[in-house]
């Protein structure tokens, strides 16, 4: 058969076996949720399938061998969208790759899989660092339903009902590797009173520096001009809803007496430069010079060009001191700098020499601070003290952090992406020359250039003479790490203003300067990067209105196969259902947190694990400033109330773990009801196991 029909009027359909089997045999690949074309889900009597032919997948329910409903479902949220009453279900195309559109910039707000896979580290607030190994169906202490396993060091073991879920978080620390805790042997007390003891440290810190800073006071900026407007007015975009509050929240610092100190968080791409080119003109329009440093010669020059073109008409003078300037050169501007007859300087660490010298700094605006060294900080520290400092940084630092950080500096974050920024088409597939050629191809057609990625410095000089051999044509370079310093600027000067067509590198190019005109890349050997540099990477391309592309390639070997299928899966959740979006951010926040903490507390942050140091810090953070952190009521689960979602009902594991961590964490009557909506809707007519329990946290709400 190489279609199915379906007609409900007409009463025309396979019964509920027969679908099943013929869906099968035509090609479907039988999986637990269906993400992408060519794959089929069964849950009791609800089948979901997606078909080669459709935007949309569908779901099927059964009431008996009758179709009961029919309707296309969202892959994102796996919620039905619209009613059908018709629809043809023609055979899977042959094909060995999936494509998409990214699903990262706009992931799902429900959690629809745990973020905790089995073999996973986990932390237990009490009990420590350990080894999760699944949900168990037992009837402990008089509660009868699933706990979560936990394996501790030799043959300890903890079994967690779900009402102590939220003492459990997904163990994050970069790249540090934990020990796993004994549940006798009083380690894990230790290592959190001594993380507690670090987060009192800081907190008191922190509360010090409020008052200090309460008591400085600053210049106090002037309202907006007509020429400030104007500058504004000429944006080519719209801005964001994000972007026009942080420029309401640093004006407002600007305004007041108190000198500015806040940091801005914004993903690439997302406006922060905008944000910068407003305040620093509303700081030259106040007669103050304003002072731009930025880790690389080539952000400083990247910088210096769109300052200059924005502020062109204004009369405004900008300069860019870099290694690329003569002494000559460099002698003039800072004499220049000195007189005030430069209102924006733009530069790298140079700008911290003794020899520089302003007439009238009042901004300093530092780009990526994570990436100056000690010394460097430190002559930024007694800046802070004499004007308004504006930090800014495209890692993103975690919404728990921030809260416990409230008053150490002030902090705005743009999560918006433009309304113009389209989602990246992403393509997963095995190692292909004819693919890479055509990719490279049609990118040079449109006047575009192509990042090609590996993951080894080797391995570059072999791919690039590879690439040079399928297409003489094509201009290719080169560029990693382990480059002279000069050398790998001037091959990404190069590719910036378009000299060369495809740019063959390492992750370098993870985060850093904007190359509008590149939207594809190709990462090869994509099962061996983690989450989070393929995030970065792909945030590379689609910086523009033109649709971008990224082909992630995977090699088909033997040895790595398991490995491999585990990696791509993951990577397929990740752009499609914003699971795995989440963990990428994890990691991206955990090396925002490091550059935020310093060595010292981050340490402390890795022995404990991310979640709980966050935690014990916004404890202590109350405990100095005198106010009291709001608490949740906890929900029980009550005597003869089984705490189980049957495996017929939901199969999947990590499915039922969300469920239950979610049904925990209501905390209005409605969020239930909105609950079994979504159940009925996903599973179908939910089991009176399950309604007992849903009804029985409604009632503690």
């Amino acid at each position: 058969m190489e279609r199915i029909s379906i007609h409900l009027k007409e009463k025309s359909y396979l019964s509920h076996q027969s679908m099943i089997r013929e869906l099968v045999d035509m090609g479907y690949k039988r999986v637990g949720m269906v993400l992408e074309p060519g794959e089929c889900a069964v849950r009791g009597q609800i089948i979901d399938v997606y078909p080669s032919n459709h935007t949309h997948p569908v779901r099927i329910e059964y009431f008996g061998n009758d179709i009961e409903r029919l309707c296309s479902f969202d892959c994102h949220t796996q919620r039905s969208l619209s009613t059908l009453n018709k629809t043809q279900i023609s055979s899977p195309e042959a094909h060995n790759s999936f494509r998409f559109l990214g699903g990262m910039e706009d992931p799902s707000t429900e959690n629809l899989i745990s973020d905790i896979h089995e073999g996973d580290h986990v932390v237990h607030e009490d009990c420590g660092i350990g080894v999760y190994k699944g949900l168990k169906r037992l009837s402990l202490s008089g509660r009868e339903g699933e706990f979560l396993f936990i394996q501790y060091k030799g043959e300890d073991k903890l079994y967690v009902p779900l009402d102590q879920m939220g003492k459990i978080h997904r163990y994050s620390g970069g790249e540090f590797t934990p020990r796993i805790n004994s549940l006798s042997d009083g380690t894990w007390q230790k290592q959190k009173s001594r993380a507690k003891k670090a987060t009192d440290v800081l907190a008191e810190d922190i509360y010090l520096m409020q008052k200090v800073r309460q008591n400085q006071l600053g210049f106090q900026f002037g309202e907006d001009t007509l020429w400030q407007i104007d500058l504004e007015n000429s944006f080519e975009f719209k801005e964001t809803p994000d972007q026009n509050k942080v420029i309401t929240e640093i004006k407002r610092d600007m305004e007041s007496k108190k000198p500015m100190d806040r940091l801005l968080c914004g993903d690439v791409g997302y406006g922060k430069t905008e944000v910068a080119i407003r305040v620093a003109f509303k700081a030259v329009e106040n007669r103050k010079q304003v002072a731009i440093l930025v880790p690389t010669t080539i952000l400083a020059q990247q910088h210096y060009r769109l300052f200059e073109k924005r502020m062109g008409k204004f009369k405004c003078q900008v300069e860019v001191l870099s290694r690329f300037k003569s002494k000559k050169e460099r002698d003039a501007i800072i004499e220049r700098l000195e007189k005030g007859d430069v209102d924006i300087i733009v530069g790298t660490h140079q700008l911290l020499h003794p020899d520089i010298q302003f007439k009238d700094l009042g901004l300093l605006i530092v780009d990526e601070e994570q990436r100056f060294g000690v010394t460097h900080k430190e002559k930024l520290k007694k800046k802070r003290s004499e004007v308004d400092v504006l930090t800014i940084t495209a890692t993103p630092i975690p919404r728990t952090l921030y809260m416990a950080l409230t008053g150490a500096r002030d902090l705005s974050r743009i999560e918006t992406p433009p309304k113009f920024r389209k989602p990246v088409m992403t393509t997963v597939m095995p190692f292909s020359e004819s693919v890479i050629i055509d990719a490279i191809e049609k990118e040079i057609k449109r006047g575009g250039q192509v990042f090609f990625v590996l993951n080894h410095i080797q391995n570059l000089s072999k791919r690039i003479n590879a690439l040079r051999d399928w297409m003489p044509h094509v201009q290719f370079e080169m560029a990693h790490g382990q480059m002279k310093e000069r050398e790998l600027e001037n091959v990404m000067l190069s590719f910036m203003e378009n000299q060369f067509q495809v740019l063959v590198c390492t992750t370098i190019i993870e985060s850093g300067i904007d190359f509008p005109n590149a939207n594809t890349i190709i990462i090869e050997n994509v099962e061996r990067f983690g989450l989070s540099q393929i995030h970065q990477l792909r945030g590379r391309v689609g910086r523009t209105k033109r649709q971008a592309t990224a082909y992630l390639l995977y090699r088909q070997d033997t040895a790595l196969k398991d490995k491999a299928i585990a990696r791509l899966q993951a990577i397929k959740e990740y752009t499609t259902l914003g699971c795995g979006y989440k963990l990428a951010m994890k990691d991206l926040e955990i090396r925002g947190a490091g550059a935020l903490l310093g060595n010292s507390q981050h340490g402390h942050m890795t022995h404990v694990g991310f979640e709980l140091y966050c935690k014990l810090l916004e404890e202590s953070v109350h405990h100095f400033s005198g106010t009291r952190k709001p608490q949740k009521a906890a929900i029980a689960l009550l005597p003869g109330v089984s705490s189980c979602i049957p495996e017929s009902y939901v199969s999947q594991p990590r499915e039922r773990l969300a469920l239950y961590k979610r049904m925990m964490a209501v905390s209005i009557p409605q969020d239930i009801d909105k609950l079994i909506a979504e159940l009925q809707d996903r599973y179908g007519p939910i089991p009176k196991i399950v309604l007992r329990l849903l009804e029985s946290i409604q009632g503690q709400l």
